[in-house]
């Protein structure tokens, strides 16, 4: 039964819970009050409104939207979610909206509604509620909104120009122009500034005017572009008698605000509740002073102001811990050689100090000295460990021994000069020795070495010179400061130079040098070194038994005196950098290495080099040419390579062309000139080679050679040329006669005689090719062309000479079988050649006697080409009293065997007068 009652409360709170829920759910709580208020000044809409008691004491967390419209405006321009959670109290809700446009120039108008967290549903509207702006008043003219004339630089801001009733604003601008969103339709005129700058004017001016040109139709506002002040920074308090206090803070950046508009500075202090009675002054910094009786611990807040803004700083601090010293004043000292003992006095009598002075060397290093030695009227500090006669500038600061807050001003500096003392170290000597009749010279130099002081206001030095062996009478000379070398005149003997500085406390320890006795020394050679940006690098070989090297040189080798310097190392050295602020390129400078033992120094090595070669000058001059037919031989033989040359010479460049082609001579290397014009180049690497000779040239030639002379700075840039003419070649005169005008002699008489030397020299022989009968195909065998004797046989062959036919009358008679070769149709008593070839033959007389026969030479296979214009005669034969012999064929061989013939000169006759007929139209009638 008790479950049951369980059951049934516990449903029943869940009904009540659903109801309430729901009721709340559904419960809207519309807006019952509403009101707005404006605040000009800040521009600002206040809204006020509440909703039904219930809610309150139901402790809802509810919603509001607020919406905010402006007269002129269709829309809404401004719509705010504002959650919130009601109390008991029933307090009305509160909102605030600031505004971009000044509240003036036209009414705006706010509604609100609300809804519970717990439901959906959302109240009505409340009723819009209405500020009214000054678009709605009578006014005597344009006014122009906001009325505060300063801008932060920066910022937006809009300006608004409200004519008068039934006005229209016609004009609304700023002077200077800048660029603005203007917007003057109807009674309010609107202008909107994004940005605002400063452009370098005091201020900027707005101009309205309405429709019309009356006074009371204008009207204008000037607005200041400004900042807002800077924080105060480094902002502390302090004091230095425990009496007054004075805080200091730097001012920050420029405002652009002036007179009224100014920063304003305040200074509070939090403890008191009391404004600080103090005046601010500003130049570099700020700065308030005031007395602060009897109270130690302060918290003061600085305030600076202006229309813009307003920032603060603050500082906390109890006044021992703040103690800031007046600068020690009325110094004076006492000192020594080596020390100085200082005095000031302090106003702070009763405050512990702790002081600090500052001691300036002569080459700029600065040392500090901590002292607390006070007394009641002074205080002093004693530093040591300075040099002999030296100025020294020191001053003095203090700062509170407990609780130090930062140091007092420097007192003013006071400059002292410590006392004299005994010149310290040694001079640094050298000599140069000039052998002269009967003895030497011997030219001293001193200079005061990096370890020696002079420790005086006045120096002098003292030269004592005496024989080492025999030890002389002591000679010596004194000179002033202002010397730094004497000459002396000794014999061939050792001698002991010494030379001492003096001040007006007494000498320094001296400097001895021994001068070995004359005798003959050997020559060295001299070693080239070489030069850097830093200097001349000189090294030398080291020996053991030395304890110190020297290396002696000349500033200016080519001056006498030629300024001599020199510089000593340790034993353990064997190498140096020399440079010196009088070594310039181009100059050869002498470097001699000495070795010194027990005061004696010894010659070891001699070096010679530059800072940096530089090309020679001048070129060499070219004082021989010897010209042969190819070849041109140059000689140079008084340039110099010493001293006086910019660097060392290591060679020489001979350079040749033909003057108008690119040079291609052998054995030469390519060079070309700025103007792309190519040279032959040769190289002659022995300075000392002053002689060559350039083969290969072509006779009757003009040539431009030059030779210059180079260094490790290279050389100069060619300017001057030499020309020069190969001679003629006789020989190649002599050549050409033969090979060409011989020749041509020969030629032209075989012209001349062409008829002689062509029958005696090259006899016609018909080309077997050209005969007619060659067209028959039955006399061709195989793809050659061939005449078969037994198909056509040659008929006859002519002699013109009686010695020739009856040669072949007597051969005729010979043992043989001949056959008779009856000639038809051919009667005729001499014969007749073609008419195109009777410029070659003659008619023969008809008593002329002729011997034929057979000719079977076109049988041979090595026919001789006849020349094409020959054509073949045509032989007529008669009369029947001729004497024919026909031919066999051993005749015919006979014939031509010239140990079976007569005589060679018969045979040569007989060769020589014979003519071959074509008998094609005998051969084509027998063939046919």
């Amino acid at each position: 039964m008790m479950n049951h009652f369980m059951v049934l409360a516990v449903l029943l709170l869940l009904r009540t819970c659903y109801t309430t829920y729901s009721q709340q759910e559904s419960t809207v709580f519309p807006v019952t009050y509403l009101n707005i208020t404006k605040d000009l000044a800040l521009q600002r809409l206040l809204v006020e409104w509440d909703v039904d008691k219930s809610a309150h004491d139901a402790e809802l967390a509810m919603s509001f939207e607020i919406q905010v419209r402006r007269t002129d405006e269709t829309t809404t321009v401004w719509t705010e979610l504002h959650n919130v959670t009601l109390d008991k109290s029933g307090k009305p809700l509160r909102w605030r909206w600031d505004s971009d446009l000044p509240l003036e120039c036209m009414s705006h108008l706010v509604r609100i509604r609300s809804k519970a967290e717990t439901s959906k549903i959302w109240s009505p509207w409340s009723l819009w509620e209405t500020v009214l702006g000054l678009d709605t008043s009578n006014n005597s003219g344009p006014q122009i909104f906001p009325n505060e004339n300063i801008v932060e630089e920066g910022s937006d801001i809009t300006l608004c120009c409200i004519g008068r009733k039934g006005q229209i604003i016609e004009k609304f601008f700023l002077l200077p122009a800048v660029h603005a969103f203007n917007h003057t339709n109807g009674q309010v005129g609107l202008l909107t500034v994004k940005n605002v700058a400063h452009q370098g004017v005091p201020h900027i001016t707005v101009y309205c005017q309405e429709s019309c040109n009356e006074d009371q139709c204008y009207d204008h506002a000037v607005f200041f572009v400004g900042k807002p002040p800077d924080t105060p920074n480094d902002f502390s308090c302090q004091t230095q008698d425990m009496r007054i206090v004075t805080c200091t803070w730097r001012k920050g950046g420029e405002t652009y605000l002036y007179g009224r508009h100014l920063p304003k500075y305040a200074l509070f202090e939090e403890f008191s509740q009391k404004m600080v009675p103090c005046t601010v002054s500003c130049s570099e910094q700020c700065s308030c002073t005031w007395n602060i009786g009897q109270q130690r611990i302060f918290n003061i807040t600085v305030t600076v102001e202006n229309p813009l803004g307003k920032k603060t700083a603050m500082d906390v601090f109890d006044v021992t811990h703040r103690i800031y010293p007046a600068a020690p004043f009325q110094l004076w000292e006492e000192c020594t050689d080596t020390e100085i003992t200082l005095y000031w006095k302090h106003r702070n009598k009763e405050i512990e100090l702790f002081c600090q002075t500052e001691v300036l060397q002569p080459d700029g290093k600065v040392e500090l000295h901590n002292s607390s030695d006070m007394h009641l009227h002074y205080a002093s500090i004693t530093m040591g460990g300075l040099q002999p006669y030296t100025e020294y500038t020191v001053r003095v600061h203090c700062g509170a021994a407990k609780h130090f807050w930062r140091w007092s001003e420097w007192s003013e500096a006071r400059t002292i000069r410590t006392k004299e003392a005994t010149p310290s170290g040694k001079l640094d000597i050298w000599r140069e020795i000039t052998p002269v009749l009967g003895g030497r010279h011997v030219t001293l130099f001193w200079k005061q070495a990096p370890s020696f002081r002079a420790n005086g206001e006045s120096i002098s030095y003292e030269v004592t010179w005496e024989k080492v062996e025999d030890g002389s009478k002591r000679e010596s000379m004194s000179f002033s400061s202002v010397h730094n070398s004497t000459r002396i005149s000794i014999d061939d003997d050792s001698y002991r130079i010494s030379i001492m500085a003096k001040n007006n406390v007494n000498y320094s320890l001296p400097s001895v040098l021994i001068i070995p006795r004359a005798t003959g020394t050997e020559e060295l050679k001299e070693e080239q070194v070489n030069g850097t940006d830093d200097g001349i690098f000189i090294t030398w070989e080291p020996r053991h038994m030395y304890d110190s090297y020297i290396i002696e040189w000349c500033n200016f080798p080519m001056l006498q005196p030629c300024d001599l310097q020199w510089k000593r190392f340790g034993p353990n050295t064997s190498s140096a950098l020399i440079n010196s602020g009088s070594f310039v390129p181009g100059v050869r400078y002498n470097f001699n290495v000495y070795g010194s033992v027990a005061n004696r120094a010894s010659l070891l090595e001699k070096k010679t080099g530059y800072l940096r070669e530089l090309p020679p000058q001048p070129d060499p001059i070219v004082e021989k040419v010897e010209l042969t037919l190819n070849a041109v031989t140059l000689s140079w033989d008084s340039y110099s390579t010493h001293e006086s040359q910019s660097g060392f010479i290591r060679g020489y460049h001979v350079y040749v062309s033909p003057i108008q082609e690119d040079c291609l001579l052998k054995g030469s290397k390519k060079h070309i000139l700025p103007d792309d014009s190519v040279l032959c180049k040769y190289t002659i690497e022995d300075p000392e080679e002053k002689r060559y000779t350039v083969k290969h040239l072509l006779s009757n030639t003009k040539y431009k050679l030059a030779v210059k002379a180079y260094t490790g700075g290279g050389e100069t840039p060619i300017v001057n040329f030499i020309y020069i003419d190969t001679p003629f070649n006789s020989n190649m005169l002599y050549l050409l006669v033969l090979l060409v005008i011989v020749p041509a002699i020969v030629a032209a008489i075989c012209h001349w005689k062409m008829k002689w030397v062509k029958e005696h020299c090259c006899p016609v022989i018909p080309s077997p090719n050209k005969s007619k009968v060659l067209s028959f195909k039955t006399f061709k065998s195989d793809s050659e062309k061939v005449l078969k004797p037994s198909d056509c046989i040659p008929d006859m062959l002519a002699v013109d000479t009686k010695a020739e036919a009856q040669k072949l009358h007597s051969w005729s008679q010979l043992p043989s079988t001949p056959t008779e070769d009856k000639i038809d149709g051919h009667n005729s008593s001499q014969i007749y050649p073609d008419e195109k070839e009777e410029r070659d033959f003659t008619p023969t007389p008809t008593s002329q006697t002729h011997t034929w026969f057979e000719n079977f030479a076109y049988s041979s296979h090595r026919a001789v080409e006849s020349d094409p214009s020959q054509r073949p005669e045509t032989l007529e034969a008669s009369k029947p009293e001729l004497s024919v012999v026909l031919y066999q064929p051993h005749y015919y061989f006979d014939i031509f065997n010239e140990d079976a013939a007569s005589a060679p000169r018969e045979t040569a006759g007989r060769k020589t007068s014979l003519r071959y007929i074509s008998q094609m139209d005998a051969c084509l009638e027998k063939r046919l």
